[in-house]
Order: structure tokens, then C-alpha cells, then sequence
């Protein structure tokens, strides 16, 4: 589809270059004739006037009618001659032009395709559990009150997962819009960072994990509501990755004018192969050699990363299988 979109496009370039340039020869072609007849009208009439002693019979065609035919001619090779080069460099620089233009749409096409087919498979998953679940009870004429309740428990759960996937999509899309609700104030990263360890603490407390602060007072020009989510994924991550009774460490520093944050755990890690993949939308690394599975639906990282972009800052990661990793997170403070 894009290749001849291309090459439609391609096309279209070429006419509209090919229109403007016949059109300034056409103009050019026309003023210098012009311009060579009007110089042999003069010619000629000034040697009709003997002024060099030489006079032209009246029934004789003009003196320079070959030497203007000659002129126009050439004249015309040459514009022809430019207009085939023009022509030859102006479809190769259209097919560069159109294939450059069409390459964001065929890219954001492609995604979106890839989107909708991650999104269908993610909802599928819990809703065929959810379906499973319910007709199985059904067809079990021994279920009691306490299965019941632990089947509509089960339930919830998953609502709560499918839940948690529409909110998390919405959020993505809200970010990738950069819609005008994205607004800018000055906003404290330590108090944010403080406020999302509060949240975490139950789930942290529950694998006896030991997370540290050491926080600097640093404000930065940015969105509170989006920078609480941006810390809160990435603590998460930090704390659902790393074994039980571990350690996680968050820093907050000053760096000429950019805010630096530092989320470091002793956790699982991320293989080599894993590391370029980890902030597309619906990845999850291999949790095959961790003791649990994390669960989630790989929507975090990529929310944390246009969450920095958003801010004009950066994020990177740094991770070595069953060693744990970094991710660093730059953002400009501009007060």
C-alpha cells in the first residue's frame, strides 16, 4: 500500500516541480526571443539607415534571420536539456521527499495495527479465564457457598486486572496525544517521591523489602499528576522485581541544570536481548528464572518513558541478569 502511495506521491511532486519549470522556460524562452528580435529589428534598421554604408534591399529577407533562427534553437536545447535534468534530480529527491513524508504514517499505522492486536490479546486473556471460570461453576451441581464466593473472588480479580489494562491504556493514549490538559507548574520531586514510597509501603512491607531514600529538595517544571504516575512505575517495578527481603534505592540529585533520579534494585534483572525492547508497549521480559511471576501488562515503562519525553528529560536503563537493574531518569528543572 505505501509503495504506491510512494510512488503516487512521487508523482505528484514531479508534476508540480515539472509545471513550475516548463512554465519559467516557457517565460524565459519567450522574453529572450523578445529581446534577440527586438536587437536584430535594431540592427537591420540601423544598416537600412546606412549608418555603417551599407545598404539592404527592401524585398531581401533580413540580414540576421538565420543567425536568430540559430539562436532560438539553442536556446531552446538548452532549456529543454535543463528541464530533462531537473526532471531525472527531481524524481529521485520527490521518491526521497515522499518516502520520508509517508514514513511517520506507515510507522504510526504499523503501531496502531500492533496496538490493537496487543490490546485484543491482553483483554482476551482474562476475559476467557473470566468465562471459563463462571461456566465451569455452572455446570457444578456439587458447588457450594464457599466455592462460590471463592470463584466470584477469583472474578474480581480479574476485573480488577481488566480494570487496571483499560486505565492504563487510557493513560498511554492520553500521553502519546500530548493533549492541552498537560500542564506545567512548579512541582516538588521530592515530596512526590516520598509520597508514592508512602503508597508502596504496604506492598514493600509484604516482601520485606527495605526501601532508601536520599533525596534532595529539588523542584522542577513539570505535571504532578504525570510525575506521580511516572515514580510510582518505576518504584513498583523495583520493588515487584527484587526477591523477597532485598533492597531498593532511590536518589534525588542536582546536576548542573537537570533533576537526577535513580531507581536501583538487587532484583531478577533484564537480559542483554531483553534491554532494547523494554520500553514498547505490551513487553515483558522473560520472568522464567524469577520465583514469581510479576504479573502486569508491560504498559508502565512505556507510559514512564513518554511521561520523561513530555518533560523534555530522558530515561535509560542499566541491567544485568539476576543482578538487578537502574533506570535513570533525567528531567530539565527550568524555574
Amino acid at each position: 500500500m505505501f509503495k504506491k502511495a510512494r510512488i503516487k506521491l512521487t508523482a505528484w511532486y514531479l508534476l508540480i516541480v515539472m509545471l513550475i519549470s516548463v512554465s519559467f522556460s516557457v517565460f524565459i524562452y519567450e522574453n529572450i526571443n523578445r529581446e534577440f528580435q527586438r536587437r536584430f529589428s535594431n540592427i537591420e534598421r540601423r544598416l537600412e539607415m546606412q549608418e555603417f554604408g551599407i545598404r539592404i534591399p527592401s524585398k531581401q529577407p533580413p540580414f540576421f534571420e538565420e543567425d536568430l533562427k540559430e539562436v532560438k534553437y539553442n536556446v531552446f536545447l538548452i532549456l529543454l536539456y535543463t528541464n530533462g535534468i531537473i526532471l531525472f534530480f527531481s524524481s529521485l529527491g520527490g521518491y526521497f521527499l515522499a518516502g520520508r513524508t509517508l514514513a511517520p504514517i506507515e510507522k504510526t499505522l504499523e503501531e496502531q495495527k500492533r496496538f490493537i492486536a496487543d490490546a485484543s490479546h491482553e483483554l482476551k486473556t482474562p476475559l476467557t479465564a473470566l468465562q471459563t471460570m463462571i461456566e465451569v461453576s455452572l455446570r457444578d451441581k456439587k458447588l457450594t457457598l464457599k466455592n462460590a464466593k471463592e470463584v466470584i473472588k477469583s472474578n474480581l480479580e480479574e476485573t480488577a486486572r481488566l480494570s487496571k489494562l483499560a486505565n492504563d491504556l487510557l493513560s498511554l493514549t492520553r500521553y502519546e496525544s500530548g493533549n492541552g490538559n498537560f500542564k506545567l507548574k512548579k512541582v516538588n520531586l521530592k515530596k512526590i517521591v516520598e509520597g508514592v514510597n508512602s503508597k508502596l509501603k504496604p506492598i514493600s512491607e509484604k516482601k520485606k523489602i527495605y526501601i532508601k531514600l536520599s533525596l534532595k529538595n529539588i523542584s522542577v517544571n513539570g505535571n504532578e499528576e504525570s510525575l506521580e504516575q511516572l515514580i510510582t512505575v518505576l518504584l513498583d517495578n523495583a520493588v515487584k522485581y527484587s526477591n523477597n527481603k532485598n533492597k531498593v534505592f532511590v536518589s534525588l540529585d542536582r546536576k548542573n541544570n537537570d533533576a537526577i533520579l535513580n531507581f536501583k534494585d538487587n532484583g531478577f534483572g533484564i537480559s542483554k536481548e531483553d534491554l532494547p525492547y523494554v520500553f514498547d508497549r505490551f513487553f515483558r521480559a522473560d520472568l522464567s528464572r524469577s520465583k514469581e511471576n510479576a504479573g502486569g501488562f508491560g504498559l508502565g515503562l512505556s507510559m514512564a518513558k513518554r511521561i520523561v519525553e513530555l518533560h523534555n528529560g530522558s530515561i535509560k536503563v542499566e541491567s544485568n541478569l539476576d543482578k538487578g537493574s537502574t533506570f535513570k531518569v533525567v528531567l530539565p528543572i527550568n524555574l
